[in-house]
């Protein structure tokens, strides 16, 4: 018998099941965000601006319709992470907490996903919510950034939930939903840099006093990685650069979340800081940032084929999931 015939085969055979093993025994963490669109329930709040998601408002919008919404919402979330749900979730455009607890309760009793959440000063009433695996992580704290626009206008808090993973890495979660383009580029975007300041500010204060802090902000920003108020979050810590912008390779491929004027947007985004790179605990999965786009959630025909299929196209109901698509992120520990 010529054992060197079978030597080399079986030494190949070992390191692929030892590569194997610990593919299988490493622990990955998927972070995403999401625009929900409009998650309203069906009354009227007396102090916002939310008549017409009500049963007699423009939209008719009716307890089967909502029904139907958080749905659709759950067999995208499922999808997640190669069906396994994500990890971390920030959420955006939500009336109320009820309605992710609705989500959970009726499409996840099967897994312990908790809710951080506070009700904003926002004209419409609607928040930023996060949605976390209870299994993995510990809810440490919430914190709200205001952000004061110069013209008193209200807008969403940018929310801070503090998460310390089971392997004692503690994580910052910041979720955004900055001041929309309304009114155009020009003249919306100094409310996003005033958001964009706020931001930065509070990163530079985790920078100083909680160093090994790992951060990951995420959310709709209404701007793209290019644009000045995301180049001020990224510049945070001076030459140092305390962030880093994982959407901004896709998008400059011309891919994005959002689609408008027959133009792809990158709004919807994860930037994540610098130690996530330095081998040292939990870091980023290479090039994982994604584009979540389910082939069953798609629009099949017209000028808005490949899109999402939203819940309302004008005042007409689709039947849909939401208007942007969610991204996403995978992180893993180090052994």
């Amino acid at each position: 018998m010529n054992a060197k015939k079978y030597f080399l085969p079986l030494i190949i055979i070992i390191i692929n099941l030892a590569t194997y093993t610990y593919s299988q025994n490493t622990e990955y963490i998927y972070t995403a965000t999401w625009n929900l669109e409009n998650l309203f329930d069906t009354i009227d709040d007396a102090d916002t601006k939310d008549e017409e998601f009500t049963p007699n408002g423009a939209k008719n919008w009716t307890e089967e319709k909502l029904t139907e919404k958080i749905y659709n919402l759950s067999r995208v979330i499922k999808y997640m992470n190669e069906l396994r749900g994500p990890d971390i979730l920030g959420v955006q455009e939500v009336e109320h907490e009820h309605l992710l607890k609705t989500l959970l309760e009726k499409h996840f009793c099967d897994r312990n996903y908790k809710i951080v959440y506070k009700e904003s000063l926002d004209g419409r009433g609607i928040d930023n919510g996060l949605i976390y695996n209870a299994d993995k992580f510990t809810f440490i704290e919430k914190e709200l950034l205001e952000v004061k626009l110069k013209d008193g206008w209200q807008t969403r808090y940018i929310l801070r939930v503090r998460l310390k993973h089971n392997k004692n890495e503690i994580i910052s979660v910041f979720v955004n939903h900055w001041p929309s383009r309304s009114g155009g580029q020009e003249r919306s975007e100094p409310g996003r840099i005033i958001a964009a300041e706020t931001l930065k500010d509070k990163l530079e204060q985790i920078k100083k006093n909680q160093p090994n802090e790992h951060i990951i902000i995420l959310g709709d920003f209404n701007d793209e990685p290019i644009n000045t108020s995301l180049q001020i979050v990224e510049k945070a810590d001076g030459e140092n650069k305390l962030i880093r912008n994982l959407s901004k390779d896709l998008a400059a491929t011309g891919k994005g979340s959002y689609k408008f004027a027959d133009r792809w947007n990158m709004l919807d985004q994860i930037l994540i800081s610098k130690n996530f790179e330095d081998g040292i605990g939990i870091e980023y999965v290479n090039d994982s940032f994604e584009i979540i786009s389910p082939e069953f959630a798609l629009t099949k025909t017209g000028s808005y084929k490949g899109t999402f299929r939203p819940t309302f196209g004008g005042r007409n109901y689709l039947g849909g999931f939401s208007d942007h698509f969610p991204v996403g992120a995978l992180f893993k520990f180090i052994q």
